[in-house]
């Protein structure tokens, strides 16, 4: 799960709406911004509501979706605030676009200042560049940049396999 930071401003560019709408893109959206694509159980459609409690429901649910998409693209160690405001990014692009994103290529090459700067880069919906984007990105990047005291989130199971395997292999171990 992602620390209170990276929540709260998931939350805070979301937004609840308790009514569903058309992103700028004209992608049905409810609650914190769930779609579909969140994969969370709800299809949101025209003229549907949702109470702000099942919306949190949803947005839990789905935070918890990105953040294991997120943990399983990780070969480095992330902090809390990196995690979480990688999650952030992945929940916004979906976890698809965030593997293929230079914030995770620069990351798992240990660049922490390519990967905050390429948060950047994520600011535009149908082509165009939206003040709204751009300013949560750079809540992102902020987050991603701010230190925290010996937290780190968890890797893929790739990388904890390959690094066991690594040692074993200096201790002389047989495989």
């Amino acid at each position: 799960m992602i620390n209170q930071a990276a929540l709260n401003l998931i939350k805070k560019w979301e937004g609840y709406s308790g009514k569903a709408y058309q992103d700028p893109v004209g992608v049905w959206t409810i609650g914190y911004g769930t779609t579909a694509a969140a994969g969370v159980g709800i299809t949101p459609r025209a003229h549907m509501t949702i109470t702000e409690k099942l919306a949190s429901g949803y947005l839990d649910a789905a935070v918890t979706k990105f953040a294991h998409n997120v943990t399983a693209l990780l070969t480095k160690p992330a902090n809390e605030n990196e995690f979480g405001a990688m999650v952030s990014l992945a929940y916004n692009i979906g976890p698809g676009a965030f593997g293929k994103s230079t914030v995770l290529r620069k990351f798992n090459q240990g660049d922490k200042q390519g990967a905050a700067d390429a948060f950047l880069l994520w600011n535009k919906a149908g082509g165009k560049v939206l003040r709204g984007l751009t300013n949560r990105r750079k809540e992102e990047r902020a987050l991603f940049l701010k230190p925290v005291a010996g937290s780190v989130a968890p890797v893929s199971q790739n990388w904890l396999a390959a690094l066991i395997k690594a040692i074993l292999s200096l201790l002389g171990a047989k495989k």
